[in-house]
């Protein structure tokens, strides 16, 4: 089974339009994008573009590479205090001589979409549902019920432990009731882990790390790694080579990239209390 994120994604799109239709309400997300970085061009223009299809007001903010750290503080302040913003998204990577970590910290919880806060966070640990779940790894969740598997007493192995998506998806697991282990780079014997997984999550940005004598018959495999090799995007699984052992798998491009834009979209109306 090949786990179509453009499907699903298309599918959220659709009932968040209809919900926010009901709701007869303006919804607004402001994007910050800082430099010119051609990725992140692409990432917010795409952005912009599921807005507009669903009916989300969005507003941008292009800011100069050489912006500095208390010119970003003051428009994130400002957009904190506006009552008409719900949502606030600052794009990442931003230019090396600006503190990300800062950023995060600034944007008031209840308007950070993103779900990077240590409020949200921590929310996650604490499975509360009204925090907001980092967008990738929530799309990544929706793409595993898609295939239909039961999560809860499965073993699942996740490869990656940022902050922001190999934690939060260990606990969305976790939270399922799977029984999760996180590899990482100092993880010993790696294909033997990744062996007994019965869902595989790999998030590392090593293109094709994951070969087909690295997963167990029937599993199911969702490849979040982006990599690009002679200019084309790849994952962190070699497809071709898994997709026939595996029960499912996204693909990539195509795969988790469309959902993490869904669940954009899904935090920003949740922020605006529409659910």
């Amino acid at each position: 089974m090949i786990l179509d994120g453009k499907k699903l994604a298309a599918d959220i799109k659709a009932d968040l339009k209809d919900k926010l239709a009901r709701a007869k309400k303006d919804v607004t997300l402001a994007v910050v994008l800082v430099g010119e970085d051609p990725a992140s061009c692409i990432y917010v223009k795409n952005k912009t573009l599921d807005c507009r299809e669903v009916g989300i007001h969005s507003l941008e903010y292009r800011l100069p590479a050489g912006t500095t750290q208390e010119e970003l503080m003051t428009l994130i302040d400002r957009l904190n205090a506006d009552d008409a913003v719900h949502g606030i998204l600052v794009q990442f990577p931003l230019p090396r001589h600006l503190d990300e970590a800062a950023v995060v910290k600034a944007i008031l919880p209840h308007k950070d979409v993103d779900g990077f806060s240590r409020e949200n966070i921590g929310g996650v640990l604490m499975n509360d549902a009204d925090a907001f779940v980092s967008c990738t790894p929530a799309g990544a969740m929706a793409l595993i019920r898609q295939s239909g598997v039961d999560v809860c007493g499965k073993r699942a192995v996740v490869i990656g432990r940022s902050n922001n998506v190999g934690k939060p998806m260990a606990l969305l697991l976790l939270h399922a009731g799977a029984t999760v282990t996180i590899c990482h780079s100092k993880t010993r014997d790696l294909p033997s882990i990744t062996r007994e997984a019965d869902i595989l999550v790999c998030a590392v940005g090593k293109a094709h790390m994951i070969t087909r004598d690295m997963v167990k018959p029937g599993a199911v495999v969702i490849d979040i790694g982006i990599s690009r090799i002679d200019g084309k995007q790849v994952g962190d699984v070699d497809f071709d080579a898994v997709k026939d052992v595996a029960f499912a798998v996204t693909p990539n491009p195509g795969g988790t990239g469309p959902m993490t834009r869904a669940m954009l979209l899904v935090n920003t109306l949740k922020a605006a209390g529409i659910r």
